[in-house]
């Protein structure tokens, strides 16, 4: 269906001054009412042409990566790293963020993580989110009913009722990243941005209401590459309070640096965004595939088996350091990464081990000096909270006085050691294909080999594969011999674990499943001559034409 909403915006009938919405879904009309049409039509038209700008510079700086250059600190923004500047006051209900857990902006799981005793509570419509129009406008609806204080849910096929409880965590949204768009919405016969789309409607239906709560409203950025970008944000952010008549400085951002470019401007990234900068956070499962995507042509950092790629060595402890005393220099919180793993039921053992990981993972956080952690399942935030109750007993650690080694341009490009093994890539390739495909029939966080699986996990598998075939990488086999890893072999792989899904799921499961679509999206962005630079993307086209 296409709705057109030119006669709303009073342009005349022509594509170059329209908006249409190219789709339906329960609850359109309630999220893309007349008034906030125009809001989404203004912000596209205003910030739409610089975002497209900083992409194609994105591609610029790649094609100098792949030509010889290596990531490094800007000469140009010296004196902004040097400077003696803090990020605006963080307001009080964002200074304990000890534990933050996250999740897709589904119903059910949004009150249950709301509910789970975490001080916040990420509401992801970006990695966690299968980003099907019924996804995006069910979880915006959602996000109308929780700022209303209507939001609850009844479970239809169990007949289970599930409401907040008097003392839930703070709200903090997640929209999709810089390089997204939003096909279902065209403004001037073009899909918007995606992060204009989701952070447009999120403010612009519950911006004021957040505001006079005193519980927003406050986002997450993903995917940021540059300050520049970062800059573009700080714009958006003024733009969209002075229009709806929120005082400037209200939104609180968390930058994700979750790309090797963004570390290298940690400090200019809080600079551009020092009015509205709540801290940074170690998007590590991402940060691992932008390592590897923008290193693809340099043989030497070639990663091991993804298992062995630790944060505690090598360009992810360099990172994390790093984070944290650039955040705390600049009085804004410096948040850890996801602990993916979850419970494992009927396996005491098992489950015993995932936890203790947990523990250890949490311990090495809060010893280094991060504020907070993240956590995938509720059952996990006593764990986290425990660990961080005893070694952080203040609210954060923004005013400890640590002493951090120099951290430099080789330090953060340090690669792991380790070795690759053909059950790392038979790993890849099952949690590759059955993440896509479940991606495909909607869901954007899936529990795999009892990890707790969204689109990062599945761009570090099939960039792995990439890097491996690209540079012609030794495979330690089963058998304890050292082979070449060629497409050839991938295929073969490829072939014997789509083999073992059907064989363990039945036919009629897999055809439904979409795994046959997922293996070929997998296989041509790990296997091509380029690596493409995401995976969402082709996955995003063949997701439309399933709509």
């Amino acid at each position: 269906m296409i709705v057109s909403a030119t006669a709303i915006l009073e342009k005349p009938s022509n594509q170059a001054n329209s908006v249409e919405i190219a789709g339906n879904a329960e609850g359109v009309e309630r999220v893309l009412t007349p008034e906030a049409l125009a809001f989404l039509a203004e912000l596209e038209r205003t910030f739409g042409p610089r975002r497209r700008e900083l992409l194609a510079a994105r591609v610029a700086r790649q094609a100098r990566f792949d030509a010889g250059e290596l990531p490094d600190f800007l000469p140009e923004t010296k004196n902004v790293r040097n400077g003696c500047w803090e990020v605006e006051p963080i307001p009080a209900v964002l200074k304990d963020r000890r534990v933050e857990i996250t999740g897709p902006v589904d119903r059910k799981m949004m009150i249950n993580a709301l509910n789970s005793g975490a001080k916040m509570f990420m509401a992801d419509f970006e990695d966690a989110s299968s980003p099907t129009f019924t996804n995006m406008i069910e979880g915006q609806v959602n996000m109308q009913d929780f700022a209303n204080g209507e939001l609850a849910y009844s479970d239809p096929k169990n007949g289970k009722s599930y409401s907040l409880n008097d003392e839930i965590a703070i709200m903090i949204v997640r929209p999709r990243g810089w390089h997204m768009e939003e096909a279902h919405l065209l403004v001037d016969g073009q899909p918007m941005s995606a992060s204009l789309f989701d952070f447009g409607l999120h403010i612009f239906h519950n911006g004021a209401k957040l505001t006079e709560q005193g519980v927003g409203p406050f986002y997450y950025l993903p995917k940021l590459e540059s300050h520049l970008e970062a800059r573009l944000w700080d714009e958006v952010f003024e733009h969209a309070q002075k229009a709806l008549g929120i005082p400037v400085g209200t939104i609180k951002a968390t930058v994700l640096i979750e790309t090797l470019p963004a570390a290298f401007e940690m400090d200019e990234i809080l600079y551009e965004l020092r009015r509205h900068a709540a801290g940074l956070n170690c998007g590590r499962w991402d940060y691992i595939f932008s390592y590897i995507k923008t290193l693809r042509q340099h043989g030497q950092y070639v990663l091991p088996d993804r298992a062995q790629v630790g944060m505690d060595r090598a360009f992810l402890k360099a990172y994390s350091l790093l984070l944290i005393k650039t955040c705390h220099s600049r009085r804004a919180h410096a948040m850890g990464g996801m602990a993916a793993q979850i419970p494992v039921k009927n396996d005491e053992a098992a489950n015993d081990a995932a936890f203790e990981k947990v523990k250890a993972d949490k311990l090495r956080e809060v010893r280094a000096g991060h504020d907070g952690t993240w956590v995938a399942h509720p059952a996990l935030v006593p764990v986290a909270m425990d660990v961080f109750n005893q070694h952080m007993p203040a609210c954060n650690q923004v005013l400890s006085q640590r002493s951090f080694p120099p951290i430099g341009q080789k330090d953060l490009l340090k690669p792991h050691t380790g070795e690759i093994t053909e059950s790392g890539v038979r790993t890849n390739i099952s949690v590759g294909i059955e993440y896509t495909a479940a991606w495909l029939n909607g869901r954007g966080a899936v529990p795999i080999h009892n990890l707790m699986e969204d689109a990062a996990t599945a761009e570090i598998s099939r960039s792995q594969i990439w890097q491996w075939i690209h540079h012609k990488a030794d495979v330690k086999t089963d058998s304890g011999e050292a082979r070449q890893f060629t497409a050839q072999w991938f295929r073969s792989i490829l072939d014997e674990e789509l083999t073992a899904i059907r064989e363990m799921i039945g036919a009629e499961a897999y055809d439904q499943g979409r795994y046959e679509l997922a293996a070929k999206i997998f296989s041509e962005t790990a296997t091509g001559k380029d690596l493409p630079d995401f995976l969402t993307l082709p996955a995003y086209e063949a997701l439309r034409n399933l709509d």
